[in-house]
């Protein structure tokens, strides 16, 4: 499978992020399995690329053009230059057969929830796992169900992606997911026709 994996890109976290992130690498490489990431060679985004490098795995970094003039990119290995940021999350959204979102910042946030989102419209049926080391995630699904108690977001939104900070379980969600279907406009069908 190609497996994009979206996280951060920060030096100042903590060093068992970078473990997790490493050894995440090396069980997509274990399992033959391609990352596609970012390109980024710093914080989580570093450590998951060299993992994966590190013990065999091909990787496909999708990166746009205006970071040249910084050095932030992991260059072992295939590179897609993009113009855009849109582009490059369709790009790595259309090359990917499933998704894995590690703790991250706003720019991971904003990846895993585009990601859910078009799931949840049906534009997709790829698996999603969110890998919740240190759980990092925590208050964020706390959130997303106060989300679904105050009528906000169906609680069935919950069931298209797999959570857990058990890596193991994680890659046995995207080798057996759950093909759960979900209609976020079935509210219509239930009107039966009345208005």
């Amino acid at each position: 499978m190609n497996i994009c994996v979206y996280c951060a890109s920060s030096e100042t976290i903590d060093k068992s992020y970078i473990k997790a992130g490493e050894e995440l690498g090396k069980r997509l490489a274990e399992g033959g399995h391609t990352l596609v990431f970012g390109a980024g060679k710093y914080g989580l985004m570093g450590a998951v690329a060299r993992g994966i490098r590190q013990n065999g795995g091909e990787a496909v970094g999708v990166i746009p053009k205006f970071f040249d003039n910084v050095d932030v990119t992991f260059w072992d290995c295939e590179i897609i230059k993009t113009d855009t940021m849109r582009e490059r999350k369709h790009i790595m959204e259309d090359i990917s057969d499933g998704f894995i979102m590690m703790p991250g910042g706003v720019g991971t946030l904003e990846e895993y929830f585009e990601i859910i989102t078009l799931k949840q419209l049906g534009r997709h049926k790829k698996p999603i796992a969110v890998y919740d080391v240190n759980g990092y995630y925590h208050k964020l699904f706390e959130f997303l169900q106060y989300s679904v108690d105050e009528g906000f977001m169906s609680k069935e939104v919950a069931s298209l992606c797999f959570y857990s900070s058990d890596i193991d379980k994680v890659f046995e969600y995207l080798k057996n997911p759950d093909t759960h279907s979900y209609n976020k406009y079935s509210f219509l069908e239930d009107k039966d026709g009345k208005d």
